[in-house]
């Protein structure tokens, strides 16, 4: 296909338009397509496209899109729900797919997508944006380099803002999502299974929603999203791991805070601050200061969404793939494996114990 790659997206909501910013400065890539049922929304694709909108074709779902034959690689931004069946006639048409987090709301579409990516020729990609933070993608490289020697604690804490407020209110249920530990948290489980390069064997969540919309009624139903939890993942090579969530968390001056702590030092980074502290170990008060350093974002990438510049990073590697020039770096299969540490964890946070992986028949 050369160098110029033709773009559709399916789900033209808010992370549809982030994408769409974020393929404007990305060389050789053009949306010639796009798909939503929801006309506001397409309108909100046409205003992000500004003067680039001639060229492009507006269908109301994924079949048409994928049957338009307008498009080499079609990006899934659609209702965590709706993937499943948004990605049949895309698999069916061999086009290239990034599909955004997370895979799927359960364990078995999420398993039945990795089959069918396993099956093609053309590049499948989990969008796992966090991965490619700048200050993260360093982080993680300073690990696996042996900064800290052999990696034995992880932990990880995103302090926030509440959901926003999607189309139709959907990201209020979890019948829709999955709930908030596959929803939002599959990041920090990728992100878990990217450091440790283990698997999870065991899970406990304590969680529940104790602040966010309590007061609120769609249609008869109440919201049933966790919005506050502590969970710990025990991984094969005895690594532990820990998220601390918090999502009434507004005025936190870092939004995500993340420690790895080795035999050898702790490493620490910040999450927009950009700083990574290393704190080897001197022994009992040795006034030896850490050694700190800040990792710069490019400018447009930031401009462009609302993921410190990950979404830029993450579609220059996309389409590096799709164009024979790069690997595929994030699987369906590391799709379905963050599901189901997610859906292990909703599991327990309902029922309050551990939950092993092999019980899910992961």
């Amino acid at each position: 296909m050369g160098e110029q790659v033709r773009y559709g997206l399916v789900g033209t909501g808010m992370m549809g338009v982030e994408h769409i910013n974020n393929l404007a400065i990305t060389p050789g890539a053009v949306v010639t397509a796009i798909a939503d049922p929801t006309q506001s929304s397409l309108g909100w694709a046409k205003t992000a496209l500004k003067d680039c909108t001639e060229g492009v074709t507006a269908f109301d779902d994924a079949a048409a899109l994928a049957a338009s034959g307008l498009c080499d690689a079609v990006i899934v931004a659609s209702p965590n729900y709706t993937h499943r069946e948004v990605l049949v006639p895309l698999f069916d048409a061999g086009l290239h797919i990034l599909c955004e987090k997370p895979l799927a709301t359960t364990i078995d579409d999420a398993r039945w997508i990795a089959d069918r990516a396993r099956q093609s020729d053309k590049v499948f990609w989990t969008a796992m944006e966090y991965r490619y933070m700048p200050p993260a993608a360093e982080f993680i490289a300073d690990i696996h380099a042996g900064t800290i020697g052999r990696l034995q604690m992880l932990s990880i804490r995103e302090h926030r803002f509440p959901f926003l407020v999607k189309v139709g209110d959907w990201n209020r249920f979890s019948r829709n999502t999955g709930g908030t530990m596959v929803e939002k948290c599959c990041h920090f489980f990728d992100l878990m299974r990217l450091i440790t390069r283990s698997e999870a064997v065991r899970v406990y969540c304590s969680g529940a929603m104790d602040v966010n919309h309590l007061d609120k009624d769609y249609g008869g139903a109440r919201p049933d999203i966790i919005d506050n939890s502590y969970t710990t993942v025990d991984f094969a090579n005895g690594v532990r791991a820990m998220l601390d969530l918090s999502m009434f968390a507004d005025g936190a001056e870092n939004q995500e805070e993340i420690t790895a702590v080795g035999d050898a030092a702790r490493l620490d980074v910040f999450i927009p601050e950009g700083a990574i502290v290393h704190s080897p170990r001197v022994g009992f008060r040795n006034p030896k200061r850490p050694s700190r350093r800040v990792i710069e974002v490019d400018a447009a990438a930031l401009e462009a969404g609302s993921h410190h510049g990950s979404t830029f990073y993450e579609h220059q590697r996309f389409n590096a793939a799709v164009r024979g020039a790069g690997p595929v770096e994030v699987t369906a299969h590391d799709g379905l494996m963050a599901v189901a540490i997610g859906a292990a964890a909703e599991l327990s946070a309902r029922e309050k114990r551990v939950v092993t992986m092999a019980e899910l028949g992961i």
